[in-house]
């Protein structure tokens, strides 16, 4: 589910809350109060409430991750988080604290609210041993008060079949390969097990529980949310593995008498070239559709090289920020990704809120492996939280953050030369909201 905040926190150079404030408590809700919570939820939203929505959240509530500020018995605002499986360059993962669901009333904006809940939710998160916390930001704004910076990008393309042929010749393909269509009870069945494999291939993936699979199948639908089931398709090689899926839709427009179709790509996994390859050929040859619309690919996905023409690709979304990242435990976090290139760098991290606070020695072996500690040694570069979790994942770098007045050079050289330690192979990315 998509993560907001209409309401922000309190002024972060004031150090106090507004008058009054001391009056709404912050605490976690019972099972019994869903409904008036996940009615705070849709008012904080600027969506009617539905009825049944409160037996779907029922679905997500755990003791102590559903919180509220309650003023006078009425929730006015709200907060949520569960635990996840984050992929990080090299294909480890750590155990990440996913917020979600943050909403502050029109009413009780500016009293600290959403600083409170942020603060409680992260202290329980660090010591349920989460290296970092992540979101997804409506509003650019907010969170970087909170450490948190933007750490995977989306990125989507429109395909105009008018000005290509599909793809080019001689691309790779896989011998006794096959593509099928399948029902949403098999994706069910064979898409959790696809993705486990897919996800540690790229650094910012997240893993994909029980319910996610229910609602994206239809077999769970979100209140207040029109679901139309989608085609899916599966590729397998020539043992019958399953090596790739694409799910999508298809509008039904017609100029005239002439089909003037778009389909849209709304899930699309691939473990290798070839099978990528075999899927796009697939989309591009589709009967009635004359354009293909990609809403969400990695932003360094070779897409439109793959083309006959690749000025037939049009950004369709363009490097939007996605996922953001705080990291709660540098050691545990920094620790747990690979490296491009050995060498040693002393970051000095400034957070107002603590838990990556002080200086830091980046030290990467030639295999590509490293280890961050505290040290006492002299700063080559210094940033913010924010920027520390921007990073993390290869979705930004430190020259273009050192450019932007972002990172501080102490010691030159530092830029570049922390720049091909953090460099990944690919850019993280994350393809599912939350």
């Amino acid at each position: 589910m998509g993560n907001d905040a209409n309401g922000g926190p309190r002024d972060p150079g004031s150090g106090r809350l507004d008058e009054g404030a001391g009056a709404v408590e912050i605490r976690a809700i019972a099972e019994d109060e869903i409904e008036p919570w996940d009615r705070a939820l849709a008012l904080g939203f600027l969506r009617p409430h539905v009825e049944s929505a409160a037996d779907y959240r029922r679905l997500q509530w755990e003791p102590g991750r559903l919180l509220a500020a309650v003023d006078d018995g009425r929730f006015v605002a709200t907060f949520r988080s569960f635990d996840v499986e984050l992929t990080v360059p090299g294909g480890a993962v750590v155990p990440a604290n996913a917020i979600t669901s943050v909403t502050v009333s029109a009413t009780h904006r500016r009293r600290g609210l959403l600083r409170r809940m942020m603060s409680a939710d992260l202290a329980g998160a660090r010591a349920r041993g989460a290296a970092v916390a992540i979101l997804i930001a409506a509003e650019y704004n907010i969170y970087g008060r909170y450490g948190f910076g933007p750490a995977t990008r989306g990125h989507g393309w429109n395909v105009d079949l008018h000005r290509t042929r599909g793809l080019r010749a001689g691309l790779p393909t896989v011998p006794g390969g096959r593509i099928d269509f399948a029902s949403m009870a098999e994706m069910r069945k064979l898409g959790p097990e696809l993705h486990d494999r897919w996800r540690l291939t790229q650094p910012g993936a997240l893993a994909r529980d029980e319910l996610w699979w229910k609602r994206q199948t239809g077999e769970i639908k979100v209140p207040g949310f029109d679901w139309k089931e989608p085609f899916a398709a599966l590729h397998r090689d020539a043992a019958g593995t399953v090596t790739g899926a694409v799910v999508y839709k298809v509008d039904d427009n017609w100029d005239g008498s002439y089909p003037n179709c778009t389909l849209t790509v709304l899930d699309f996994l691939a473990l290798d070239r070839a099978t990528a390859c075999a899927l796009w050929q697939f989309v591009f040859s589709v009967d009635w559709v004359r354009k293909v619309v990609v809403e969400n690919i990695g932003p360094d996905d070779p897409l439109p090289l793959l083309l006959e023409d690749p000025r037939a690709a049009t950004p369709y979304v363009e490097n939007a920020d996605f996922t953001w990242l705080r990291v709660l435990d540098v050691e545990a976090a920094f620790d747990a990704r690979t490296y491009g290139a050995p060498g040693r760098v002393v970051l000095e991290v400034e957070d107002r809120e603590g838990w990556a606070a002080g200086r830091w020695a980046l030290e990467v072996a030639p295999d590509g492996t490293g280890r961050c500690t505290r040290t006492a040694d002299e700063a080559d570069l210094a940033l913010s939280a924010s920027q520390l979790g921007a990073l993390y994942l290869g979705g930004e770098t430190v020259p273009r953050l050192a450019a932007a007045g972002l990172v501080t050079e102490l010691r030159p050289g530092a830029v570049v030369a922390a720049d091909l330690l953090l460099r990944t192979p690919l850019a993280g990315w994350n393809p599912d909201g939350f």
